[in-house]
């Protein structure tokens, strides 16, 4: 026996405008003229028999009918663009959306993307980046790179890289103040990340530094501390995988060998209950081989120390 259904387009308006509680802003969100999302209400309220808004002069507001009905429909457009989403997945399988933090992007990725795409022609990455945590439910995301302990509600998490933090100076900063020791640190100008506020105080404690953390210059971003670092304005804390082609070049040099390890990591994330696509795996395989990589010519920079 076939289902039946009210009015599809209505039902949308319907729901749109209970959200919203604004017939305006209901307007806006489905990019059509007010008095269309209030016919579409009218017409959905003409077939069901019932009133559903009560029009005011400033917005609306939902009757009994209406907010029983709301309660309702809410969930089911909910499966409905789930489902799409999923089918729409299926049917681009090539494309790879990743959300990764900015200095991530910018100093690790992105140098290193046209050898993911040089050994996968046929998958096109879509990187985006953010400071803020990626969310699933509201992006049309297949993975986002974070950092942390790996345990967030919903999220399967694949370590990438630990979290290790080492200063970083320019060369000939560190002419004009040779740093012997971590105390020397109260010479020089601290240069920090807002995005990563404790870095300093935690390797400051971990070497026994009795320097004052917060004194300094703070950034948005590490990468933008990084490239303060370059042009001599001071000594940055750095992620060490982020400043790894700049130790071995020389732009930047580390006064300390010691570095510290935070307990946090870089994972690559995706929803729990999605399953991964190839693609997605083969982007996994070849994030983790460039860390390899990386962790060997750290090894061999520290050797030649």
């Amino acid at each position: 026996m076939p289902i039946s259904l009210p009015p599809l387009n209505p039902l949308r308006a319907f729901e749109v405008a209970a959200r919203l509680n604004s017939f305006t802003l209901a307007a806006d969100e489905l990019n059509v003229s007010q008095v269309a999302v209030s016919r579409q209400v009218k017409a959905l309220e003409n077939y069901l028999g019932v009133v559903l808004v009560n029009r005011l002069h400033r917005g609306i507001e939902l009757t009994r009918e209406g907010k029983d009905l709301y309660r309702d429909i809410t969930g089911a457009f909910h499966q409905l663009g789930e489902a799409a989403k999923r089918v729409s997945r299926r049917g681009r399988r090539d494309i790879l959306a990743i959300q990764a933090y900015t200095t991530f992007a910018q100093r690790w990725l992105i140098p290193r993307l046209v050898h993911f795409h040089t050994a996968n022609p046929r998958i096109e990455v879509r990187l985006s980046s953010s400071a803020v945590a990626a969310n699933f439910e509201t992006q049309n995301l297949d993975a986002a790179i974070r950092s942390g302990d790996g345990n967030w509600p919903g999220l399967h998490a694949e370590k990438l890289v630990e979290v290790d933090l080492v200063p970083v100076c320019s060369p000939a900063l560190l002419e004009e103040f040779p740093l012997k020791v971590a105390n020397d640190l109260s010479k020089v100008r601290l240069l920090h990340s807002m995005a990563r506020p404790n870095d300093w105080a935690t390797w400051l404690e971990k070497a026994g530094a009795k320097v004052d953390a917060s004194q300094g210059v703070r950034f948005e971003n590490s990468a933008l501390a990084y490239e303060a670092a370059s042009a001599e304005v001071g000594v940055a804390i750095a992620v060490r995988v982020f400043v790894e082609r700049n130790l071995r070049s020389g732009v930047l040099v580390a006064p300390f060998a010691q570095t510290c390890h935070t307990g946090d990591a870089y994972y690559l994330t995706w929803p729990r209950n999605t399953r991964p696509s190839q693609p997605l795996m083969k982007f996994l395989s070849w994030v983790r081989e460039q860390m390899d990589k990386d962790a060997t010519s750290q090894a061999t920079l520290t050797a030649g120390d």
